[in-house]
């Protein structure tokens, strides 16, 4: 785990920063989710770098190509920027076990609740892990930021629905919607509020 660098909040994508439309990767149909646009500028403000940790199994499972990912990391930037966030980094995992397409489908350490995609960003971006947070809205999100060794948010916003905890899947803290998330982070993190 890396203790080279800053905090920074890694975020999921659909359920907990973008509005959840299953396997979407239509740039015009993204919006982000409720509390999303406030907490991404409190964050920012706050000098958090933001990144996006994100399965994609729409690709191992045929639904649209692993090149379709740009424009969905490009519209994710232009909403960030319109909420005054900017995004550090965009990492995604197109694998699945069961997926139907070629090297795609297979077990992976990337495919959430693995940490590789954070400890890949952590190291990429030269991150302290133990002074920086997940939140996510699903417990495979939980997951992932405990074995990679971050601080954990769960959005209890009704997308978990098997509940399945386990020491490793239990969060640090619970909120309602990305702009109660930040205020935890800051809050915990000694920024006020």
């Amino acid at each position: 785990m890396s203790r080279m660098g800053n905090a920074a909040v890694f975020l999921d994508k659909d359920g907990t920063l973008l509005r959840d439309v299953p396997y979407n990767v239509n740039p015009s149909a993204m919006e982000l989710a409720e509390g999303a646009a406030e907490g991404v500028r409190l964050l920012t403000d706050a000098g958090y770098p933001l990144i996006v940790v994100t399965n994609q199994s729409g690709v191992a499972r045929g639904y649209f190509g692993e090149e379709a990912l740009g424009p969905v990391e490009d519209r994710l930037r232009e909403l960030l920027a319109d909420a005054g966030g900017r995004l550090a980094g965009f990492y995604y995992c197109p694998h699945h076990p069961e997926g139907a397409t070629g090297p795609y489908a297979a077990a992976c350490r990337c495919r959430k609740p693995e940490p590789g995609l954070i400890l890949r960003a952590g190291e990429e971006h030269r991150v302290d892990l133990n002074r920086s947070w997940l939140v996510g809205d699903i417990l495979n999100d939980v997951e992932a930021g405990r074995r990679a060794g971050t601080r954990t948010i769960l959005l209890d916003n009704g997308n978990e629905t098997e509940w399945e905890l386990t020491p490793q899947r239990q969060p640090d803290y619970r909120a309602a919607d990305l702009a109660e998330a930040a205020q935890i982070v800051l809050s915990v993190d000694g920024h006020g509020g």
